[in-house]
This record gives structure tokens, sequence and C-alpha cells, in this order.
């Protein structure tokens, strides 16, 4: 059977995520028999919430949100290559139809009726990427930290521009674990990541040094010129979102130096979608999990409710 239990955590980790976990085996594509490690938690008849993360994180991430939605069934998959998720040898196997496929064959072995996606970071291209492929899934849509829209000409950070440099990036990303490593400087309140045992739980799946390929791939997925290879799926994803006509939230933490400045161009583009403003970082799961949530029962609501009542 593709599902199978889930990888065991060590002592130190277990207490932090009590959440049902599994594993599902891939059977399709080029990824057949590498194993998604996932968080399928809460009731199963209840209302899906599919929780999708980025660069370089895991499942771990939304731990805090899935604690305050007792009502819904909860799936946080890891992406290919991070968190419990097989691992991926070559920066070139790393693409968006790529991971995007192999999320939608675990969404559609769990047979999923609906669900609402919630992505952030690279986890919005992974939801449009869904969306595209699954549009009649798609209950509800909240864009939290995240960039979906795609400019014109490219501009990256100085971090991506890092990842692109010979060498010196390999050293970095496979030698001294960055960014996982680093994390806390994205933060709003740096104490959320800057130690403990959060900290080392992200650390902890990429301690391997042969592991440590995805950090460095996903960083130089971010598109740095209008002919990447990156930039046709994520324009599919934009024009998916854009005619998206389900309910819809944004929730931003504004002290992200990598993406807080994103919220004002995604308000204008999505004008019918409440948003929460906090001052909360990149991983804004850390610092505002009541604000994710509240945001996530809203679209549920909302995605129960005639049209018009939207």
């Amino acid at each position: 059977m593709p599902f199978e239990p889930a990888p065991a955590l060590p002592d130190w980790l277990e207490p932090q995520l009590p959440h049902d976990r599994r594993q599902y085996r891939l059977v399709q594509g080029v990824d057949a028999g590498r194993a998604l490690h996932f968080i399928d938690h809460g009731d199963r008849d209840a209302t899906a919430v599919v929780m999708l993360h980025g660069n370089p994180t895991w499942s771990f991430l939304w731990r805090k949100v899935i604690d305050r939605l007792p009502r819904r069934r909860c799936v946080a998959p890891d992406l290919l290559g991070l968190g419990l998720s097989s691992k991926l040898a070559r920066i070139d196997d790393h693409d968006i139809g790529r991971h995007a496929e192999a999320l939608v064959e675990l969404l559609d072995a769990l047979k999923l009726p609906r669900y609402v996606l919630v992505g952030q970071d690279w986890g919005g291209a992974m939801l449009t990427a869904i969306g595209r492929l699954r549009p009649q899934q798609v209950a509800g849509v909240v864009l939290a930290n995240t960039s979906v829209l795609v400019p014109t000409r490219p501009r990256t950070t100085a971090f991506h521009r890092f990842a692109r440099m010979p060498w010196v990036s390999d050293l970095a990303f496979r030698g001294l674990g960055v960014p996982q490593s680093m994390l806390w400087t994205a933060q709003g309140d740096k104490r959320s990541l800057l130690r403990g045992v959060s900290a080392r739980a992200y650390r902890w799946p990429l301690r391997r040094i042969r592991d440590r390929v995805a950090p460095l791939a996903l960083a130089r997925m971010v598109p740095d010129h209008p002919d990447h290879p990156s930039m046709e799926p994520l324009r599919m994803g934009q024009a998916w979102i854009e005619g998206f006509d389900g309910p819809m939230a944004l929730v931003w933490g504004t002290r992200d130096p990598i993406l807080g400045r994103a919220l004002s161009r995604h308000e204008r583009a999505f004008p019918r979608a409440p948003v929460t403003v906090t001052r909360a970082g990149h991983f804004l799961q850390e610092q505002v999990p009541g604000a994710l949530a509240v945001a996530i029962e809203d679209v549920i609501a909302r995605s129960a409710a005639p049209p018009q009542a939207r």
C-alpha cells in the first residue's frame, strides 16, 4: 500500500509534534518509489486544510496553526527534499512542476473531496500549481508571506543572488547548513527562532551534508531573469489564481525582510480578499499562528456560503 507509518522522531522532538503523521510512497512519474511525509491530523470527515511550506522548512512549521484548528482536518506535507520526505540528489531535480505533481498525487490518494489551500514562501507557488491541476477541489485560498504574482522583470534579494555564486554558495548551503541555521534573521521577533527546540527542529531533518540539496535548489528556483525555468509555471499559476472566484484571505508579517513588501501588490491584485497585517517575520506561523487560524476559519465559512454572500 502507498501509505506507510511515518518515520520516528527523536525523543527531544516528539513532544513538539504530537500530531498524527503518515508517509505516502509515490507510484507515478519520475519520483515513483520516493516518499512524502505529511501530517494528517483531525477529523477525517471535517473540512480539509492543506498547508504548504517553503524553503527550507517542513510540516513542523504548521504545528501551532494546527493546534488552533481542532475542528478541521489538517494536512501538511513535506516537500520532496525537505523535512522527512525523500531527498533528491541533484539541484536540477527540483522544479515547480515536479513538486506539484507529487503533492497532487498525495492529495488525490487521500481522496479529499475539497480543500482549503494555505501557502507560505514557496508554498504559494505550490498552491497555485495545485489549483491549476485540480481547480474543482479548491474551496478557498489563504496566502501568507508568499508571492503568486510574477514580475515582468524579476528582481532577487541579496540572499538569492548569493545562492547563485559558484562554490561559495555550495559551501554555505551544504557545508554550513544555510539557511536553516539562520531562520531567526528573517523573523520580526528574533527570539522566536534564535535558539531552543524549535530552532533545532528546523535543522534536524537536514543534519547530514548529503541531504542539503533542496535549500540551495529552491533558492535557485527563484527567477532572476525573464527566461528562468520557473517563469512559465509561475505565470500559469498566476493565471489560475487571478481567475479563482472562491474565498481568499491574506495574512502578512510586515517585518519579513524577504517578502514583507510584497503585501501591497497582492492587496491590489486581490481586492476582495480580507487582509490581516501583523508585525511578524517571514515564518509567521511561529509568531502569529492564531491570526492564520482565524483567517482559515473565515475562508472555510465563506466557502460554505452562497456565492452572493461571500
